[in-house]
């Protein structure tokens, strides 16, 4: 079979025939050698300068309108983890945090600037605090989360697969560091309604986490890390779990909280009623509660609406110094007094 399209031929010796392929005129040969047929266009000037015009008029204006929806975007961000400490506690913030005995009831308030049109997504967002680290993340056990006690093998969870002798579910770091604080808010003399429907990834939900598996024995050591779970309520629909266990990127991240589904008018003053629970001071890290409305694009991020303009502008800077340098120094085409070789055959 010839696999190449190279050609057989045949060499004779006292003995027998031996077929030799003859594979230079092959595809493959063609291949390796880079000899196929293939597009070779030559950039002249011309050409060159006016990729990189249209590059500048497609970047230019698709950085405008990603800008302008950053822009519409309206968010409210308060960070509230210095303010909630008593005064008298302010130089030993670790010592209240841990301290059960003490309230950690707190009251913010957040004038609305501008007009925030439902639905208005409620994050928390933690600074200074490292999802990404490889023991943190490798801390969990996904087959439990999905098969709850018929899944035995949790060494992975490692140190908190287990606690007075018997498994925990979930297991792990993650889900032993679940954030706790707590937010409710009101306009005026009217409490709004925050949904926690729906904050997580349905595939999420109906995939990684099992519909029969309940918490476990969870948080009943000697070292409390953030919150407590229902018993009573499956791992699936346990919704702020599933966002906490999904974890960040990078030190600085936003989790969301829920949505209110209500408008908010400028001028409107929002009371945030709060429970100060989570313990970020140990670590040195930020506390902040953010409002935030969404556009076609998402949530507010002009990173993408400047580095649009940004390349856009460089492409137009650098097809004009391009243009500048041909019409000063213009190369005529096939001109071969710019071969070295063949000034040197006139040379001769």
């Amino acid at each position: 079979m010839d696999l190449d399209g190279g050609n057989l031929s045949t060499v004779t010796t006292g003995v027998q025939a031996i077929p030799i392929r003859s594979t230079r005129h092959g595809a493959l040969y063609q291949f390796t050698q880079q000899n196929l047929p293939a597009c070779k266009p030559v950039l002249t000037p011309a050409t060159v300068i006016t990729t990189f015009l249209l590059m500048g008029f497609i970047f230019i204006p698709v950085g405008f309108i990603t800008l302008r929806a950053s822009i519409s975007v309206v968010e409210i961000v308060d960070r509230y983890d210095i303010d909630c400490v008593p005064e008298e506690f302010r130089n030993n913030k670790v010592a209240y945090i841990k301290d059960d005995s003490l309230t950690k009831n707190c009251s913010r308030f957040l004038k609305v600037l501008k007009p925030m049109r439902a639905p208005i997504y409620i994050y928390y967002q933690l600074d200074n605090y490292y999802q990404n680290h490889r023991r943190y993340v490798k801390s969990r056990s996904d087959q439990q989360l999905l098969h709850g006690l018929g899944y035995n093998d949790t060494s992975s969870c490692k140190p908190l697969e287990s606690s007075h002798d018997l498994p925990v579910v979930p297991c792990g770091l993650i889900a032993w560091s679940l954030f706790n604080d707590t937010y409710t808010f009101s306009r005026g003399p009217t409490e709004l309604k925050v949904n926690r429907k729906n904050i997580a990834w349905k595939s999420d939900r109906d995939q990684k986490y099992g519909k029969h598996v309940y918490p476990f024995n969870f948080q009943n050591g000697t070292l409390i890390g953030g919150g407590k779970l229902d018993p009573s309520i499956p791992l699936s629909d346990q919704e702020d779990l599933i966002v906490w266990m999904r974890t960040a990127a990078l030190p600085s991240f936003r989790k969301l909280y829920g949505k209110i589904e209500e408008d908010l008018d400028a001028d409107d003053v929002i009371v945030v009623h709060l429970k100060n629970n989570y313990n970020t001071y140990s670590f040195g890290g930020k506390k902040k509660l953010v409002l935030s409305t969404s556009s076609w694009l998402g949530g507010k991020n002009d990173f993408l609406g400047v580095a649009n303009l940004f390349v856009g502008s460089f492409c137009i800077l650098i097809s004009i110094v391009f243009l500048l340098l041909h019409v000063k120094n213009p190369r005529p085409y096939g001109d071969t007094t710019y071969l070295s070789w063949n000034r040197k055959i006139v040379a001769s």
